[in-house]
């Protein structure tokens, strides 16, 4: 579960980042519309059909309440709120620590170029760092090379292990 030393990273919650202004924040009850339109532009990118439009808001309520997940919002100069990172927190049995998933990321059109995204893959790395994880791990889609790109830049490495998953409907 995230805490509260996660959720606030020490700063109230909101930090600025030095190289491109991006404003970054813990979303909370009063930012579930935002957070909501900016995971469906997250499940549209990924062609994920969502039946209930109400879906969207209703999982990132509850993750915020339950303290399953820490959301965090960019605001660009100029653009306003432009991207999301939801991260969830795992256990890593290789290193008998704590590991966050870095689960959904996400910048609206609007708001690419603007250093939303590194921003947002920053801050989660640097409260990482200060929670005292093992690492933090991601997928991407195979043909989503500007992400890999900037992932492979702030760091992160592609790994040799192939992913499964089962649907179970």
């Amino acid at each position: 579960m995230f805490g509260q030393a996660e959720a606030q990273g020490g700063n109230g919650g909101t930090v600025t980042d030095g190289s491109s202004g991006v404003v970054l924040r813990v979303a909370g009850e009063a930012d579930l519309d935002t957070a909501a339109a900016l995971f469906h532009g997250y499940l549209d990118f990924y062609e994920v059909t969502v039946e209930d439009p109400d879906g969207p808001r209703r999982f990132l309520a509850e993750r915020i309440a339950k303290g399953e997940s820490l959301v965090l919002l960019a605001d660009a100069p100029g653009a306003g709120t432009v991207g999301f990172a939801q991260v969830y927190q795992a256990f890593s049995s290789l290193t008998l620590r704590t590991a966050w998933i870095l689960n959904d990321l996400y910048v609206a059109p609007s708001g690419r170029r603007t250093g939303a995204g590194r921003a947002l893959l920053r801050e989660v790395l640097r409260r990482a760092r200060e929670a005292g994880v093992a690492g933090v791990q991601l997928e991407t889609a195979y043909d989503n090379h500007v992400a890999q790109g900037l992932y492979e830049s702030e760091g992160f490495v592609r790994e040799e292990f192939h992913v499964y998953f089962h649907e179970l409907g």
